[in-house]
Order: C-alpha cells, then structure tokens, then sequence
C-alpha cells in the first residue's frame, strides 16, 4: 500500500521558516522524482519543486527560487521541503508527491500523492 504522510505545516508569521517533511512507503522511493506541490481554493494544484532520483538535480517554482530548498533521504525514504522567508502568497495546502521529474511540468507525471498538510503565513 502506498503512503505519503505529510507533517510539519503550521500557522507562522510572514519571514518565519517552516520545514515540511514526507514519509514514503510501498513503493520504491529512490527510483522516483519527489516534489511539493500547493492549493488553494478555487485554484489549480501548483508545482512548487521537484528532485530527481538520486538527487542529482533539484527545480523550482520561479516564486520560491532562492527561499525554498527540496531535499531526500534514500535511507529513510524522506523529502523535506525547507521554506524560508515565507510570505502571505504562500499560505496553501501542501502535498508530497511522487513520479517523473517532468512534473514541474504538472500534476500528469505525479504517480502518488500525500493527503496535504496546510500552511498559513499571517501579515
């Protein structure tokens, strides 16, 4: 059975950092891209980043380029994203997912997702 649990959203002020984690199980974690998307209401699921199986490369919405970095632990089959300088715009619901690295191109090379973990950034 496949799982993706997120954990680590919360309510912060604007500046704050918050680190979102994801636990994979059920499938093979290393031979998969790992990425964070986000929603909001009304709105489309937006890619927010991606990193390849292995590790070897890493991609970014242009809007947290600079303040969000993806990272995994094969061993522990983890991808964390660390979000810094958050900003109001980025107030959403996060999900863990996992395929392709062709989904920071959408949501159509995404195998498997979490169940989202919401994020509030306050003014």
């Amino acid at each position: 059975q496949v799982q993706l649990v997120e954990s680590g959203g919360g309510l912060v002020q604007a500046g704050a950092s918050l680190r979102l984690s994801c636990a994979a199980s059920g499938f093979p974690f290393k031979d998969n891209a790992m990425g964070w998307f986000r929603q909001t209401p009304g709105k489309e699921r937006e890619f927010v980043a991606v990193i390849t199986w292995g590790g070897r490369g890493t991609y970014y919405v242009d809007s947290v380029k600079g303040r969000f970095t993806i990272s995994r632990d094969d061993a522990k089959n983890t991808v964390a994203l660390q979000m810094n300088s958050l900003k109001v715009e980025d107030t959403a619901v996060y999900y863990c997912a996992a395929g392709a690295s062709a989904m920071r191109a959408g949501v159509q090379s995404v195998n498997y997702w979490g169940q989202g973990t919401q994020v509030t950034v306050s003014s």
